[in-house]
C-alpha cells in the first residue's frame, strides 16, 4: 500500500494484519451485503549479512505483517543460521531497487560472525504460509534437527495442559476479527502465558514467539509451546531446536512428529481441550 506525502511524492505505508473487504453473506433467510475483515497475507523476504558478507536472501515466506523482526530472528535462530547472541541488527531493507509497496516486505538480519548459509538456504529458497520446511533439498536436510539445551525445569500438570488452549484463544485478537490465522504461545509450567503471536502460517507464529524471546534477550527454552492447530513435524522441530519442555496442540500430531518428540525428550500433547488431552511422548 502507498500514499502521497505533502509534496505529492509517494511514501510507503506499513501493511496492517487485516484488511477490510465487502462480502455477500448467503443464509437460509436471504442474503445481505456487509463489510468483513480478512487476514493480510504478504511475502516476507529474510536476508542475512555478516562480516565481509553482503546481505543474502535466505528465505521467503508468506506471512501476516506484524512482528516481522521477531519472525526473522526466530527463523534464523531456529534454523541454526545464527546464534541469538550473534544478532546485532534487524532492520527493514532500504534497497533503492525495491518498489515502495515492498519496503516493509524485506528484513535484513546482521550478525557479528561469519555464517555458512549452506545449500539448504540458497537464494531460491521459498515457502508458503502453510509449510515450514519447503526449500530444503533432501529428506536428510529436513530430518536434521540441531536440538537446543534439553529442558530440565518443571513441566505443566495435565490440568494446566488442558487449560492452556483456552488461555491462548482468549488472546487471539486477530483470529477474533478474521477467523483466518494460527496462533502460538509460550507459557511456564504454571500456565502463565509469556508471549502470544498470530500469523497465517503456523510455523511463522511459532518463529515469532521465539523471535520475541530472542530480541528481548530472554531464553527460548521454556516449559510450554502452545499451538492452535495440529502438531506437525516442523513445529516439533522448532520446539526441539529451541529447547522447550513440551508442545501442546489443539489438533493431532503426525507419525514423524511423535517420533522426533520421543527421540528428543519433548513432552507432546495433542487434542488438547478443557475436557481431555492425549500425551504422545
Amino acid at each position: 500500500m502507498s500514499a502521497l506525502d505533502a509534496s505529492g511524492a509517494q511514501r510507503s505505508r506499513r501493511p496492517g494484519p487485516s484488511v477490510r473487504t465487502h462480502v455477500t453473506e448467503h443464509a437460509r433467510d436471504g442474503e445481505r451485503r456487509r463489510e468483513d475483515r480478512v487476514a493480510t497475507e504478504e511475502p516476507l523476504e529474510i536476508r542475512m549479512a555478516g562480516p565481509g558478507s553482503p546481505a543474502r536472501r535466505v528465505w521467503v515466506t508468506m506471512r501476516t505483517p506484524g512482528n516481522d523482526f521477531e519472525l526473522a530472528a526466530g527463523f534464523v535462530v531456529n534454523e541454526s543460521l545464527a546464534a541469538a547472541s550473534d544478532i546485532v541488527r534487524v532492520a527493514y531493507c532500504t534497497d533503492a531497487e525495491l518498489a515502495p509497496d515492498q519496503e516493509f516486505n524485506v528484513v535484513t538480519i546482521t550478525v557479528s560472525s561469519a555464517t555458512d548459509i549452506g545449500h539448504r538456504h540458497v537464494a531460491q529458497s521459498a515457502g508458503s504460509s502453510a509449510c515450514g520446511v519447503c526449500g530444503k533439498d533432501s529428506v536428510q536436510a529436513v530430518l536434521d534437527v540441531r536440538p537446543g539445551e534439553r529442558w530440565s525445569g518443571p513441566l505443566p500438570s495435565p490440568d494446566v495442559v488442558r487449560g492452556l488452549p483456552a488461555a491462548l484463544r482468549e488472546r487471539q485478537t486477530l483470529f477474533a476479527r478474521t477467523g483466518g490465522v494460527h496462533a502460538a504461545a509460550l507459557a511456564d509450567a504454571d500456565g502463565r502465558v509469556l508471549v502470544v503471536r498470530e500469523d497465517v502460517g503456523r510455523h511463522n507464529a511459532v518463529d515469532k514467539v521465539f523471535g520475541a524471546r530472542v530480541l528481548a534477550q530472554e531464553p527460548r527454552g521454556v516449559a510450554c509451546l502452545v499451538v492452535s492447530g495440529r502438531a506437525g513435524f516442523e513445529l516439533v522441530q522448532k520446539a526441539v531446536a529451541s529447547g522447550v519442555g513440551s508442545l501442546l496442540a489443539v489438533g493431532a500430531p503426525t507419525s514423524l512428529s511423535v517420533s522426533l518428540a520421543r527421540e528428543s525428550g519433548l513432552a507432546l500433547f495433542g487434542f488438547t481441550g478443557p475436557d481431555r488431552c492425549v500425551q504422545y511422548a
